[in-house]
């Protein structure tokens, strides 16, 4: 512990603020995610459900997920149907799931409209009096390619913020990209923010 207090004088001292602002988040990440309890789930649920809506924020690169002044209101609306249960990942509160996505592109964005399968992982690093801020990942398999995206297979990245509402229920806004990671030509990738209802049972 001495050693630590030392180093964190000397950056002090030589005013070295990334190398202390790096060392909080890593010291503070842990502690900030109680690895006993699992913000997204509950007390002791084992299973949720949840479903998701979203609105087209239209195609760009996966920057999108955080940096709303690129956001483009887009004829396009995403429904997504979620199967999750708990895990840890790297001893931080995850949870696995199993996806079913419909995009449903109108007016304009007439022939991007696709159903989607896919599985995903998602981990909460950070939990805070029932707030808790996560991403996640995974492989989804579509029923077409189109224009955006000219393959069947894309990966999913999300964004989430989600509260606990009770035990049982949990409210999340997020970001969600579709791409499949430039293994195409053609990689638009999609876009969608909107918000999710869970429960756990």
């Amino acid at each position: 512990m001495s050693t630590l207090f030392d180093t964190l004088i000397a950056m002090l001292y030589n005013r070295d603020m990334k190398k202390i602002t790096c060392m909080f988040i890593a010291c503070a990440i842990p502690v900030a995610a109680n690895a006993g309890t699992n913000p997204m789930f509950g007390a002791s649920h084992q299973n949720s459900v949840t479903m998701y809506v979203g609105q087209g924020t239209g195609p760009g690169s996966l920057f999108k997920l955080v940096n709303p002044f690129e956001w483009d209101i887009m004829p396009q609306t995403m429904i997504m149907a979620q199967y999750s249960q708990p895990m840890t990942l790297f001893r931080l509160p995850a949870r696995q799931n199993f996806n079913v996505v419909q995009n449903f592109g109108y007016n304009s964005s007439r022939g991007l409209s696709f159903l989607g399968v896919g599985i995903s992982w998602d981990v909460a690093p950070i939990s805070w009096r029932g707030f808790y801020i996560g991403g996640g990942i995974g492989p989804y398999m579509r029923d077409s390619h189109d224009r955006y995206v000219s393959s069947r297979l894309v990966f999913g990245e999300k964004f989430f913020i989600g509260k606990n509402i009770s035990d049982n229920w949990r409210a999340e806004f997020f970001t969600l990209h579709f791409s499949n990671g430039d293994f195409t030509e053609i990689n638009r990738g999609f876009n969608f923010t909107g918000l999710a209802a869970s429960y756990s049972f």
